[in-house]
């Protein structure tokens, strides 16, 4: 099995994973959230939104969470904008780093932001050039790329097609999103074989839900296929306002693990990054879904369990 010995870790937790927490999370939270991943060793993530509050309340604070964080040297930190009102708020909030997003299926699409996938690829006339020319690179997000809460099967050609579109454009990174979870690895490995056919693995990154168990096995397709990017989210935060049914992000301790296991770097301390899922629990109100963590959780009671019976 052909695997990279380093692998980038883009987490999403504090944006795509927050975004459908019913619970109000405070901006201290979110900034404390955000600084613990940064300890943790991560240095690519996404940590906020500049989507307006109508659609997307839970991320109204953009601004000041943008302003609020540290942001150490090495570590890029990036925020979605849907549209160039959203991209002027983002760097006028300090953002040096932008994404935008879109869908592989026309129903999700106008679902999610209203507009045909031509209409918001015209759109994006207004965001690409405009945040290059500050001198921000711009990221994009492919959703539904493996299927469809509306449609269900998605041609995978489209993904090639947007990929190549979206890098025309400007983008240097374009990340396929499985948004409902419904893939499978040889389904990954096909979608992904047409791509790379067309495109270089340093522009594509995969971004798996974890809904059917399938993400970790998805993922190690993608890896020995030449993809060194994964996005994930802390502690599987996550799912999708508008893909009903789709569950939490892949959780980022449970894909460090699977990856330092197999003696694949990513600069990640694997406890200071469990502890940071650890803390985003407490604020939105419910345990995460992170097998890891349940595990680190469960051993940490044991033993103190442990050391009770040993004083008694």
């Amino acid at each position: 099995m052909k695997l990279p010995q380093h692998v980038t870790i883009y987490e999403v937790g504090p944006r795509d994973g927050l975004q459908n927490e019913a619970r109000q999370v405070p901006t201290a939270d979110k900034i404390r959230f955000i600084d613990a991943l940064v300890a943790s060793g991560i240095r690519d993530i996404e940590i906020t939104s500049f989507v307006s509050p109508k659609w997307i309340p839970q991320l109204a604070d953009g601004a000041e969470v943008s302003r609020g964080v540290a942001r150490p040297a090495g570590v890029r930190m990036s925020a979605l904008v849907p549209n160039r009102r959203g991209l002027e708020t983002a760097l006028a909030a300090g953002m040096k780093e932008v994404a935008v997003f879109l869908s592989a299926s026309e129903t999700h699409n106008k679902k999610n932001v209203n507009k045909t996938i031509a209409d918001t690829l015209r759109a994006f006339d207004e965001v690409i050039p405009h945040a290059r020319a500050a001198g921000v690179p711009v990221r994009a997000y492919v959703s539904t790329v493996y299927g469809c809460p509306y449609e269900g099967d998605v041609d995978p050609e489209r993904a090639v097609q947007l990929t190549g579109q979206l890098r025309d454009m400007g983008v240097y990174q374009i990340s396929l999103g499985d948004t409902i979870g419904v893939a499978n690895p040889q389904q990954v490995e096909g979608v992904l074989a047409r791509v790379l056919a067309v495109h270089p693995p340093e522009a594509i990154a995969v971004h798996f839900h974890d809904t059917q168990g399938t993400a970790l096995a998805n993922c190690l397709v993608a890896l020995t296929m030449g993809i060194t990017t994964i996005d994930s989210a802390a502690g599987g935060l996550g799912g999708c306002p508008y893909a009903p049914g789709a569950s939490g992000n892949l959780a980022t301790e449970d894909v460090v693990a699977m990856l330092h296991a197999m003696n694949i770097h990513t600069g990640i301390d694997l406890d200071k990054l469990t502890e940071a899922s650890r803390t985003a629990a407490t604020f939105v109100g419910h345990e995460l879904p992170s097998k890891y963590l349940k595990a680190h959780l469960g051993k940490q009671a044991r033993a103190r369990r442990r050391a009770e019976l040993s004083t008694t």
